[in-house]
């Protein structure tokens, strides 16, 4: 698969592009805890209904906390002193790591790679907090995995912890990149914000209710600090060329498609919700969500209506590692249509493969453009990253640039004030 274009796009850049988009993630966010009452709906009779008629915020269930056993806190040996020199330099965030995960699954532990292999010139990768690898889940599944690598980490200067309270005082500027698991994020920020963190990049969704994400939004104003969402498809190329195209031709409409690439098993896909338990809504599609908050003036308020695609969509209910049944979609599509007139479809397949692209149709809905990513430039770097990590994520390398875009920009932002274009911030 390539990036194709069936007609040359046309002008130069619209001028949207020209002005930062530091978007407040509240719509989003309220957005997609609509979507998952609605769509939890559809099912198997695949029930349609207005998306604003639906409660604000949905109920659903939520893995074990990485950073909670048993109702407290992990307790493990603290590995850092007050008295341990600080790695970043001048012009550097000195980046704290909250929630690392597994080596080649962890999110965290990709941001972490990153940071390491000098990818982002403004951060500096001092601090990895990581409780659970390094108290009760290091003698289970992936603890072997995880004392390695921080013991090659830790060559490079890392230094690990179990809690943010075992940290010394910030001597740079103090970034915390929060990725851990979603129901714990309340608690983190207000850690993060208690051990002189002055910002804050925090992994979708953010908070399991939109309760939540307003009230981390206002603790952290109360204490001068700025929250920014790792929100990587703002930024990413393919929706900028497809964005582009679009504004050339009056009547179209864009779908933004996204693929993972787990087996299609029972056993791939319930590891997968168990692990992800906040559901495609909320982990997978949400980057899209983000886009439709942020570019196509997608809010609760401003829907007309939501139509999901009935041949399509698929939810199931699977055991994960655990024993435990977790109920999800394997793949989902919908089209939004607001009260201004604007039409976008999402479309998310957990086992779609490598590739997320989008699409654009004209006004009798024909496609007329189509781009990748990754695209033909992109591609080698792939291949790279594949022979380095071979065990790891497949879509950890086709976001790969957009991932250093995110956390670059957020890391500058935290030294200098610069702005951080693109980036959707708390509130």
């Amino acid at each position: 698969q390539s990036s194709f274009q069936i007609q040359k796009s046309r002008g130069s850049h619209p001028p949207s592009f020209e002005r930062s988009q530091r978007t407040s993630i509240f719509f989003n966010i309220s957005l997609c805890f609509r979507m998952v009452h609605f769509f939890k709906q559809i099912n198997n009779s695949i029930m349609l209904g207005a998306l604003t008629s639906l409660g604000r915020s949905a109920a659903f269930s939520t893995g074990r906390s990485a950073f909670v056993a048993n109702g407290a806190r992990v307790n493990a040996v603290r590995s850092i002193g007050s008295t341990m020199v600080m790695n970043a330099e001048e012009g550097q965030a000195e980046v704290v790591l909250v929630g690392c995960g597994a080596p080649n699954r962890g999110m965290g532990w990709y941001h972490a790679v990153q940071m390491i292999d000098k990818k982002c010139p403004s951060a500096s990768l001092d601090y990895v907090i990581e409780p659970w690898f390094m108290g009760a889940g290091g003698e289970g599944p992936g603890g072997a995995d995880f004392k390695v690598w921080q013991g090659e980490a830790e060559g490079a200067g890392v230094k690990f912890a179990t809690s943010l309270a075992d940290l010394p005082e910030p001597s740079a500027p103090r970034l915390a990149l929060i990725s851990g698991r979603t129901a714990d994020n309340p608690r983190l920020l207000t850690e993060s914000i208690a051990n002189g963190c002055s910002c804050i990049y925090l992994e979708k969704p953010g908070a399991p209710t939109v309760a939540e994400l307003e009230a981390m939004a206002t603790e952290a104003e109360a204490a001068g600090v700025e929250v920014l969402m790792g929100y990587n498809k703002n930024v990413c190329k393919y929706v900028r060329k497809t964005r582009e195209f679009a504004e050339t031709v009056p009547g179209s409409k864009v779908t933004f498609v996204s693929n993972n690439a787990y087996e299609n098993t029972a056993e791939s896909l319930g590891e997968c919700f168990e692990r992800n338990a906040e559901g495609m809504l909320k982990n997978m599609a949400i980057h899209e969500l983000a886009l439709l908050a942020s570019f196509y003036d997608v809010n609760v308020d401003n829907i007309e209506s939501v139509t999901a695609d009935k041949e399509f969509s698929s939810m199931q209910t699977l055991p994960g590692p655990s024993g435990n049944d977790f109920t999800d979609f394997d793949k989902i599509k919908f089209t939004i249509k607001t009260k201004t007139g604007t039409e976008v479809s999402v479309q998310a397949d957990r086992c779609g493969g490598t590739d997320s692209y989008a699409y654009v149709t004209d006004a009798e809905g024909n496609e007329i453009f189509r781009y990748y990513m990754p695209d033909e430039e992109d591609k080698a770097h792939v291949k790279e990253l594949e022979a380095k990590y071979p065990t790891a994520m497949p879509y950890f390398f086709t976001q790969d640039p957009d991932y250093i875009t995110v956390k670059e920009r957020v890391a500058k932002h935290t030294v200098d004030g610069a702005p951080a274009d693109g980036v959707a911030t708390i509130g």
